[in-house]
C-alpha cells in the first residue's frame, strides 16, 4: 500500500505542538513498518536531517506558496502523482479536491468555539490560520474516510459540534505520546550547558505561555504575582518563546509591571534542551483554558516535576489523577496549588510519583501503531 504523509511544516527549524506529532508518527512508522510504501510530503526548509529517507520512506519536498496553496494545490497533485492510496494529513486541514481516500488529524476544533474568551487576543498569523480552518474543515470532515483525534475529551466535542450520528464509525481517539529523551537529567555538565544557553535562573517555575489565549499567560501572570505578594520567595517565572512586548502589554493589565523583573523569557528552545530545563524547575505550571490534549504535561511527569494543570477540558483526562488540578479561570486557584506544592515536600514527591506512573502509559510507537490500524482498515475495506 502506498501511503502519503502531509508534513508541510516538519522542515522548519522552530517546530511547535502538531509539528512535532507529525514527526513522531514519521519516525515512528518507520520504526514499525518495513512493509508498506511511505511518501512524506515536505516544504522545503532547514531541518533536513530530522527525518532519515529509508527503502520504503521517500521524503518529497514540494514548492508551492503559501500553506492553503500548498495543501489545495501541490500536496494532492504530489500524492496522485506518486499513486498514494491513501493521504493522512497530520494538521487539521486537508486538499478539498482529491480522490484519493483521506485520514485526516483534527487535533481540535477550538477555532470553531463561539467561546467570547477565544475570540480576543492572539496574533494576525494565528487568526488567519483559524479562519481559513473554518472554511476547511467542516468540507474536510464531510469527505474524510476516517478522522484522528487525540483524546476523548475532543472526540466528543466533535461529535457534538457536527452531529456525528452513532452509526458514524469514521472518528476515533488515539493518545498522543511523550518522546523518551523526557527524563530527569542528572549530567551536570549537561544541566549547566543549558542554564547558560537560557540564562536560567537558580530557582524558577516553568510556564510554556504563547500568544494564544487559550494558553491563559494573563490568568497565569496575575497567579505569580499574587504569590510573590502573599510569600517572601523569591522565585522567578521562566517562560518559553514569548515576546517582550507582549508581555509587557500583559503585566500592564494586571498592573504589577515591576514583576517583569522576576520572569525569564527563554526565546525558543530546541526540543532536546527541554529535559533539562524541566529537570531544573520545582514547579511546571499548564493552567490552560483549553486543551484537546496536553503534551507537556506529561512531559514534565517524565522528567519528575509536579505538574498544575486545569479541571477543565482534555486535563484531567491526560493528567489521570497525577497533577494538581484548578480552575484556570480564577488565578487564585493557581496561587493557592503554587503554595501547597512549595510548601510540603511530602507533597511534591507524591506528585512526582503519580506523574512517572502517568505519564508511562504514553508513548509514541503506541499511537503509531494505533495509526497504522486505521491505514490497515482503509485497505481492507476497499
Amino acid at each position: 500500500m502506498k501511503i502519503g504523509i502531509e508534513g508541510q511544516r516538519l522542515f522548519r527549524v522552530k517546530k511547535h505542538g502538531m509539528d512535532m506529532v507529525a514527526l513522531e508518527l514519521v519516525k515512528n512508522l518507520q520504526l514499525i513498518d518495513s512493509e508498506n510504501e511511505y511518501y512524506i510530503f515536505i516544504k522545503p526548509d532547514q531541518d533536513r536531517g530530522c527525518i532519515t529517507p529509508t527503502k520504503n520512506f521517500h521524503i518529497i519536498e514540494l514548492e508551492g506558496g503559501a500553506y492553503p496553496i500548498w495543501e489545495q494545490n501541490a500536496l494532492p497533485k504530489a500524492a496522485e502523482k506518486y499513486g498514494c492510496e491513501i493521504l493522512h494529513c497530520t494538521s487539521n486541514t486537508a486538499p478539498l479536491r482529491t480522490k484519493i481516500p483521506l485520514v485526516v488529524t483534527l487535533h481540535d476544533i477550538i477555532y470553531l468555539e463561539s467561546v467570547a474568551i477565544f475570540k480576543k487576543g492572539g496574533t494576525w498569523y494565528q487568526k488567519l490560520g483559524n479562519m481559513y480552518r473554518r472554511f476547511v474543515v467542516p468540507k474536510v470532515i464531510e469527505r474524510s474516510t476516517k478522522i484522528i483525534t487525540v483524546s476523548n475529551f475532543e472526540k466528543d466535542r466533535i461529535k457534538k459540534f457536527f452531529g456525528f450520528p452513532e452509526s458514524d464509525k469514521r472518528l476515533v481517539a488515539v493518545y498522543n505520546g511523550v518522546g523518551e529523551h523526557f527524563k530527569p537529567v542528572t549530567d551536570k555538565k549537561i544541566l549547566l550547558d543549558v542554564k547558560a544557553t537560557y540564562k536560567l535562573p537558580d530557582r524558577f517555575v516553568f510556564f510554556l505561555g504563547n500568544t494564544d489565549p487559550k494558553k491563559n499567560t494573563k490568568g497565569v501572570l496575575q497567579a505569580f504575582s499574587d504569590y510573590r505578594k502573599q510569600s517572601n520567595d523569591d522565585l522567578k517565572l521562566v517562560m518559553l518563546d514569548y515576546e517582550k512586548t507582549a508581555l509587557d502589554a500583559l503585566l500592564t493589565e494586571i498592573n504589577d509591571k515591576e514583576l517583569i523583573n522576576h520572569i525569564h523569557l527563554t526565546g525558543y528552545v530546541v526540543n532536546t534542551d527541554l529535559p533539562a530545563i524541566y529537570s531544573q524547575c520545582i514547579l511546571f505550571l499548564y493552567p490552560s483554558l483549553r486543551e484537546s490534549f496536553g503534551i507537556p504535561m506529561l512531559e514534565a511527569m517524565r522528567c519528575g516535576v509536579p505538574v498544575i494543570t486545569s479541571s477543565t477540558s482534555s486535563m484531567p483526562e491526560v493528567s489521570g489523577g497525577a497533577a494538581l488540578l484548578i480552575d484556570p479561570f480564577k488565578p487564585n486557584e493557581i496561587t493557592e496549588a503554587m503554595t501547597k506544592l512549595l510548601s510540603s515536600e511530602t507533597l511534591r514527591k507524591e506528585y512526582i510519583e503519580k506523574g512517572y506512573a502517568q505519564a508511562a502509559k504514553f508513548s509514541w510507537k503506541a499511537m503509531a501503531e494505533e495509526v497504522l490500524k486505521l491505514y490497515q482498515e482503509i485497505a481492507e475495506n476497499k
